[in-house]
């Protein structure tokens, strides 16, 4: 009886851990393809970048940044950054995250 809860309980994380990947994949995949490109995954993590560029200006500067602290950033070098966590993450270098890939701690 306990194997058989543990193993539903299994079954269900599973389940919701792959639901929850695959949600998280669609956030990026702006085409829709069920996978995610260099070009999407640098999109939609330039988000961040926007939202703390409170002047508009292409710069993170350091009191944009959270605490105050750190160094400047640009726009191109944030995506420069973003491009290379995307090949880090690419493990099988066939050029696009799957949802599995995306989720995975950079490594």
């Amino acid at each position: 009886m306990i194997a058989a809860a543990a193993a539903l309980l299994l079954a269900s994380t599973t389940t919701h851990a792959q639901s929850s990947r695959e949600e998280y994949l669609r956030r990026f995949d702006g085409n829709g393809d069920g996978r995610v490109s260099a070009a999407e995954y640098v999109a939609y993590m330039s988000q961040g970048f926007r939202n703390m560029d409170s002047d508009g200006d292409g710069i993170i500067e350091t009191d944009e940044l959270p605490g105050g602290r750190g160094q400047p950033i640009t726009l191109e070098e944030n995506r420069d950054n973003l491009r290379r966590q995307f090949h880090k993450l690419d493990r099988n270098r066939d050029g696009y995250l799957n949802a599995r890939e995306l989720t995975a701690p950079p490594g």
